[in-house]
């Protein structure tokens, strides 16, 4: 079984090496260590037998809401629950910072739908585009699926109209 952990600086290596795994097949953005080192506080990792085999992220995005994100298992180890355990682990966390709902962008909406997540519209969540949208290749013609949980009844999030209009205009480019 695996242990679930906050990530600390010493995990920046290996997480990075398995986000990039995925980053490679286009399934995740990829992430430098740099950027691990500015986020690792938004990490937990699944270990087993003092070896990484999952991560993912718990990031902010308002006061109400925040991503499931960077969720990734090592492919020898999928099928075995560490996934389930993380997005489990991270909903504590949000619970913890009573945070109103959470929220995902994947490719297995299947399995965050078992976990209680239900498919919105992207544009109903907050801000997201403006940061690492706008670095995806796929920004014009994003494929992922949204996904929301809600974390307490009538979540004022669900009752608010989105707090930013999301236009996927193509972003012009600056010349040197």
């Amino acid at each position: 079984m695996a242990e679930i952990r906050k990530a600390t600086l010493s995990d920046i290596r290996p997480i990075t090496e398995l986000i990039n795994g995925y980053a490679r097949n286009g399934i995740m953005l990829p992430r430098t260590e740099f950027e691990m080192a500015e986020n690792i506080r938004d990490f937990m990792v699944a270990c087993e037998n003092g070896a990484i085999v999952g991560c993912g992220a718990l990031h902010f995005y308002t006061p109400q809401s925040g991503e499931i994100r960077s969720l990734a298992v090592a492919p020898e180890a999928k099928t075995r629950g560490i996934g389930r355990l993380l997005v489990e682990a991270l909903e504590a966390e949000a619970r913890q910072y009573d945070l109103a709902e959470i929220f995902a962008f994947t490719y297995v909406d299947g399995f965050f739908s078992k976990l209680g997540f239900s498919e919105v519209d992207r544009g109903e969540l907050p801000l997201k585009a403006w940061k690492d949208c706008l670095r995806c290749p796929k920004f014009q013609a994003c494929d992922e699926i949204a996904m929301l949980k809600p974390l307490k009844p009538a979540s004022p999030l669900r009752l608010a109209p989105p707090l930013v209009q999301i236009e996927t205009a193509p972003v012009p480019r600056l010349r040197k």
